[in-house]
């Protein structure tokens, strides 16, 4: 293997050198999400099950797989769908075998954040989970002692050069690969392998490196497959109306972080009706409450009105949202690679357009000297407020046509001599957002490659130490991050503060803590940054409906002492600050009522809010039933849809999803092999509105008794959703 850069073929020549290069025993990461190299790993995987001798342990997170089935009335669902949006994508080898617990002795896999609830039966998998914070991810890997590196990446060729992009997945490649390098300095083997996959969008900034970035590249058309799309979710009522609340604390001119989901989704529907329909939002607004309850933070915090402004992403995560709100003029504020040019334009003393006016803000300020420095000289270009072909020599600005004037800021006539010859037009390389790695639906990639290189270019692919934490930069970071709103969704939350986002009481896994506990954190060492966390209130279970907000859970994400802002479809708790009381009930009154008087009742028992605390009125009615009723009106002109982003599956899909998901509740655990046509003797009779829908689960005309089961099941669970 030649020092940097070498192409191959053909994945086996690719791994028998790596293994020549480093030996046998492995230690390879992947990143996480969409940028796994699939066939590299797998190659490696497949020559360790065939050669006990080799070492193999994979550091990984998010390892994506097409969904499976456990029987054959789900196969029937599950398996069209899958080859529908999943055909072509090459599964990853270990991860049925980590589900079943029969990885080969000499083979690893460690994750740091799972498919959320992808592992949850896997002991394999919930022992050999590592929790890291997403920041520090990379000092894991390296202590782990990773020396392989297999990462999938776009590329472009230009004038006969071809560059790769980190695409999807800068957030630890950026990051570990330098200290990978100075590893290889102090004489460790280590190789850094490249699958070019030019399905993925090439993206630019810091994302870009050069062919000598990796030790080799394969590239091959048999290597590039269809990129994992993450199917829309339905945005429930519930979903909507926590996303109609949090739209109102995001400020115009002020920065946004989200992630993947249906209250992602939720959120971004809201602001752009916000933006879009102004006069509809704010009837929504009051139709649920919101200003009547929450006005006074509304107005301290947020707003109501259209973004004029606009708004910035600083998100580890790039979601499909973020391109939604790029397209309807929302994402728009551009930040610069400059803290004193940034602190500026915070503060409306300069704009994007370069006059003699910014020149002279600049000097007073005392961003740029006089005479000018060589540094500010160069950052001065970069930023486009200098012409590109001005030069700076002997002390003085020389133009493109030869006019020499002193770099003397102080004096007058030198100041109007630059602006007449040296200035530029408007600032450049300004970026919307700052993310560090991507993951949605197909039309999300889609989009991405669609873009016009300079639109791409104002998306910057960084990696998680620059996104995911202040220290480091820190100056120009905060400016950048001005009225921080960080948007994460848990799944339970006490009524102490605290927050459980990732695992179960009993110490399972679910996904992992990723870089929510950052953003959480980062809102604390903002000035006017804030944590919103976002939790519908309840929840079903085994066919029961329980509540997500409990007086104590056995598992904490986010600890109490880093409460900030909480918001279910029943309104907004601001916590920040507040006594232990008004945690608790504030809490409460954002809770489900079937389970207001039982919270009430356990904080009473433990002294943590007055014996003599009754629920106010406005906490009264907190029902599914009053917001289904809040949103029907606006459902009827058009709004409150709930596939806001579209949906890949079709009608019929949609409803057997449904009706499967109720039939499995009414199961409870029971096989449907373990009945008979008797326990659906209700339908005796299989109406023609079913047959579209049978006729899709292949039971339209049945054999055999097994068969008429299952079509005797489906109608049964159809009619139980009341679709026929």
């Amino acid at each position: 293997m030649r020092e940097r850069g070498e192409d191959h073929s053909k994945v086996e020549a690719c791994v028998e050198e790596t293994f020549r290069r480093v030996g046998t025993s492995i230690r390879l990461g992947a990143p996480l999400g969409l940028g796994k190299a699939n066939h590299i790993v797998n190659e490696f995987y497949r020559r360790a099950c065939d050669d006990p001798g080799i070492d193999l342990q994979i550091f990984t997170a998010l390892s994506l797989a097409a969904p499976k089935w456990s029987n054959d009335l789900e196969r029937r669902y599950i398996e069209p769908l899958a080859e529908r949006l999943f055909g072509g994508y090459p599964e990853l080898a270990y991860i049925d075998p980590v589900k079943r617990g029969t990885l080969p002795d000499n083979i690893r896999v460690t994750e740091f954040y799972f498919q959320p609830g992808a592992f949850l039966g896997s002991e394999l998998a919930q022992r050999s989970y590592t929790s890291s914070n997403y920041t520090h991810a990379v000092r894991d890997l390296l202590d782990a002692g990773i020396n392989v590196l297999a990462q999938a990446v776009g590329a472009e060729t230009v004038d006969g050069d071809t560059r790769y992009s980190l695409s999807c997945n800068t957030d630890l490649t950026l990051d570990i690969v330098p200290r990978l390098r100075e590893r290889e300095r102090q004489g460790e083997p280590i190789a850094l392998l490249a699958q070019v996959n030019r399905e993925l969008p090439f993206m630019y900034g810091d994302a870009a490196v050069d062919a000598d970035y990796f030790d080799a590249v394969l590239d091959a058309p048999e290597y590039e497959f269809p990129l994992f799309g993450v199917p829309n979710r339905p945005v429930t009522t519930a979903d909507y109306m926590i996303g109609l609340h949090v739209s109102s604390l995001v400020r115009d001119g002020g920065t946004l972080q989200i992630g993947i989901g249906s209250l992602g989704d939720a959120v971004v529907t809201m602001l752009r009706l916000r933006h879009g329909r102004n006069d509809r939002y704010r009837a929504a607004l009051d139709d649920a409450g919101t200003l009547e309850r929450h006005g006074e933070l509304v107005e301290r915090i947020g707003g109501t009105g259209t973004f004029e402004r606009g708004l910035y992403a600083s998100s580890e995560m790039l979601v499909h949202g973020f391109l939604e709100l790029y397209r309807d003029r929302i994402l728009k504020r551009k930040v610069y690679n400059h803290a004193g040019v940034q602190r500026l334009l915070n503060e409306g003393r300069i704009t994007e357009d370069v006059t003699g006016e910014m020149l002279s803000a600049l000097h007073e300020a005392d961003v740029v000297s006089s005479p000018m420095t060589r540094a500010e000289f160069e950052d001065l270009k970069a930023l486009g407020i200098l012409r590109p072909g001005v030069t700076l020599t002997d002390g003085h600005l020389v133009s493109g046509d030869g006019a020499r004037t002193p770099a003397d800021l102080e004096d007058h006539a030198s100041r109007e001599r630059i602006a007449e010859h040296c200035l530029g037009e408007r600032l450049k390389g300004g970026h919307i957002a700052h993310a560090c790695f991507f993951l949605g639906p197909a039309v999300m990639y889609e989009a991405l490659r669609e873009m016009e290189p300079a639109e791409r270019q104002t998306i910057c692919m960084s990696g998680i130490s620059y996104v995911n934490e202040l220290y480091g930069q820190e100056e120009l970071k905060r400016v950048q991050r001005r009225d921080a709103r960080f948007l994460n969704a848990g799944m339970v939350a006490t009524l102490s503060g605290a927050f459980a986002s990732d695992g179960l009481e009993d110490g399972r896994v679910v996904s992992g803590v990723g870089g929510q506990y950052n953003f959480v954190a980062m809102a604390h060492a903002l000035e006017d940054g804030r944590s919103i966390l976002m939790l519908p209130s309840t929840r079903e279970s085994g066919g029961d409906t329980i509540s997500n907000i409990r007086f104590s859970y056995g598992h904490t994400t986010i600890p109490r002492h880093l409460r900030d802002i909480v918001v279910t479809e029943y309104g907004i708790a601001d916590l920040r600050g507040r006594s232990d009381e008004d945690v608790a009930t504030r809490l409460i009154e954002i809770a489900d009522s079937r389970f207001q008087e039982e919270l009430i009742s356990r904080a009473k028992e433990a002294g943590k809010i007055s014996q003599d605390y009754e629920l106010p009125d406005h906490a009264r009615e907190n029902t599914p039933e009053r917001l289904d009723a809040v949103l029907e009106p606006h459902r009827a002109r058009g709004l409150f849809d709930r596939f806001p982003f579209g949906t890949e599956l079709t009608q019929e899909e949609l409803v057997l999803k449904k009706a499967l998901t109720r039939l499995k509740e009414t199961l409870k655990g029971r096989d449907l092999s373990e009945l008979s046509a008797s326990d659906f003797k209700d339908m005796v009779s299989v109406p023609d509105s079913a047959r579209p829908y049978l006729e899709r689960m292949d039971l339209a005309d049945p054999q055999g008794a097994k068969e008429t089961l299952m079509q005797r099941a489906v109608v049964f669970a159809l009619a139980s959703v009341n679709a026929i």
